[in-house]
This record gives structure tokens, C-alpha cells and sequence, in this order.
């Protein structure tokens, strides 16, 4: 993977490949109808490296929703595994977009999608994805799924410590799904003390008070009393301290999504007032933006550079 070009000062770089310009390429050439890319870069991954192999399907599938070009690949090589999981991950972001139009999808065609990836599984036994997608899908039964239990076991099984499983078992358990902001905290305080040290899971707590903060001000309003502390109460600031003893300080390993993970601390640092703890995630993340969780509050690109400049200078 090229590395990241260094540019500390100025707009925001915002790339949703964060730096994978392989991963990029392979896209691009998604959106264009090829998928010998897509095929080669899944083929030539270390099978074992489940997070970047999870951050490079969805991304392909998210280029890939609006096109036919998976369903072709799929087609000329069936038995292909790479092929059938991202066929299943790309029919489940294409539910979630027919789910934005305000209709929930109806249950055979949750039911359908669902069978596609546990055959792909079938097909890559020791791989975790199948199961990300799945625990992706249950957000859109009405019921969460009577399977959620037997799919998240299923995923951990494979990779107790997956990044993205985590983060898409949060937003299940989340107020705006099938939970209430006590599960999605108490998911991601319990996924954040058993993680190893140097792993992202530690972070979660951050996504957690942020997706709070965003469904609560949709519903109560950003004037509400009960979010006069949210951001520099006591329990928000040992999070964030955990996070930086635990991940932050100890890091040594990048991890595909860091970038994302980095924006959530940096964003969870200002708002608590920890401006030199947040100078110093800054210059981790060297620029590189992303829209959420800045755009929780306004203008993402505004925010992001007014605290990165405010915390260098603090």
C-alpha cells in the first residue's frame, strides 16, 4: 500500500480507501464494469488478514451496488469465494439503499439475501465476512433477527476482535435500530476492556457517545438538558483516557479503518477539552478527514480543521 502523502496543514484529505490506492483502483474499475481488479486484489490479500479484507469488500461492494459488474463476476466464476462474498455484501448494501427510500425491505428478500451469505460462508468456511454482512443485515428485520445471537457467535468465533463486526453489533444494539443508547454503551464499555492492547475496539465508547449525541439531537432537539455533559462528563473523559492508554499509546499496528477510528477520538478529545491530547491524534491522523462524526455538528470539513488548528495551538 503507497504511503500517505504528508500534509498536516490546509483542506482536509478525505479518501474513503484511506491511503489503499490499490483498493481505490479496484473500485474505480467496479464502477466501470470491470471486476478482474476487484478479483485480483482479494486474491493477492493474506487470507488471514480479516480486517483489511473486510474494509476492501465493503468498499468494493459500496461501488459495486449501483452496477451489475459483481453480479457478471459472480456469474462467470460461481465456485469463486472472493466472488460470492461480495456478491452477499453487495446485495446487502443494496437493501440498506432500498431502505433509505422509507420502506423496509419485505422478509423473503431479507430471507434471500441472508441464504447468500451463508453460502458464501460455505464457501470460505474460516472467513469472518459472511457474518459481518449478516450482522449488518439483521438491522433491517423489524424483529433484529431470531438468527443475530447465532450470527455474531459465528463471527467471533472466526475473529473474536473483528473491527467492523464490532462497529456494525453496535449500531444493531444503537437507539436507532433495535436497542437503546444503555445496550449500545454497555456493548461497546464490555468490547473495549476485553480488547488486547494496540486494538482498535478500544475506541468504541467514542463511537457510542457520538451516535448518542447524533439520534438525540434529531429527536430532542441540540438545547436539551441531558446533553449539557455528554461530551465532558466524567465518564466520557475516562473513556477517552482509556482509549488513549489503551490504543493511542501502546498503537503499533495500522489497522485498515484507523482513520475513521482516529476521527471518532479526535472529535471525542475537543468536545471534552482535552485539546493537547487531541493535537497530538491530530498529527496521527496527518489530515485525513472523515465526515462522520465531524458532520454530527455542522459543516465536517469547518470542524475538523478549526479543532485540529485549535488544538495546535493549545
Amino acid at each position: 500500500m503507497a504511503a500517505w502523502p504528508r500534509r498536516r496543514s490546509g483542506a482536509p484529505v478525505h479518501d474513503p480507501a484511506y491511503g489503499d490506492r490499490a483498493l481505490s483502483e479496484g473500485c474505480q474499475d467496479m464502477v466501470m464494469g470491470r471486476w478482474e481488479g476487484a478479483r485480483d486484489l482479494l486474491s493477492r490479500q493474506p487470507r488471514d488478514d480479516w480486517d483489511r479484507r473486510s474494509h476492501r469488500i465493503r468498499l468494493l461492494a459500496d461501488a459495486a451496488a449501483n452496477r451489475r459488474t459483481v453480479d457478471v463476476w459472480h456469474a462467470t466464476e460461481p465456485g469463486n469465494p472472493d466472488a460470492a462474498i461480495l456478491w452477499a455484501e453487495t446485495e446487502v448494501m443494496r437493501l440498506f439503499a432500498a431502505a433509505r427510500t422509507g420502506t423496509l425491505p419485505a422478509r423473503d428478500s431479507l430471507d434471500r439475501v441472508a441464504r447468500l451469505c451463508l453460502q458464501a460462508s460455505d464457501l470460505a468456511p474460516e472467513d469472518p465476512h459472511p457474518f459481518v454482512s449478516l450482522v449488518t443485515l439483521g438491522r433491517l428485520y423489524e424483529d433484529g433477527d431470531a438468527n443475530m445471537a447465532h450470527w455474531w457467535k459465528e463471527l467471533r468465533a472466526r475473529d473474536p476482535y473483528h473491527r467492523e463486526g464490532h462497529h456494525q453489533a453496535l449500531r444493531h444494539l444503537s437507539a436507532r435500530w433495535h436497542g437503546s443508547h444503555t445496550t449500545a454503551y454497555n456493548f461497546a464499555w464490555d468490547a473495549a476492556a476485553y480488547a488486547p492492547a494496540g486494538s482498535p475496539l478500544v475506541a468504541l465508547p467514542q463511537v457510542a457517545r457520538a451516535e448518542e449525541y447524533r439520534h438525540r439531537t434529531e429527536t430532542e432537539g441540540r438545547t436539551t438538558i441531558g446533553l449539557t455533559y455528554h461530551w465532558t462528563g466524567e465518564r466520557a473523559r475516562w473513556d477517552l483516557r482509556q482509549t488513549l492508554e489503551k490504543w493511542i499509546v501502546p498503537r503499533t499496528t495500522a489497522y485498515a479503518q484507523d482513520v475513521a477510528d482516529l476521527n471518532h477520538v479526535a472529535h471525542g478529545l475537543v468536545h471534552a477539552g482535552m485539546h493537547r491530547e487531541a493535537g497530538a491524534v491530530f498529527d496521527l491522523l496527518d489530515n485525513r478527514a472523515t465526515r462522520v462524526p465531524w458532520s454530527y455538528s455542522g459543516d465536517p470539513e469547518h470542524l475538523f480543521t478549526l479543532w485540529r488548528d485549535k488544538s495546535r495551538r493549545d
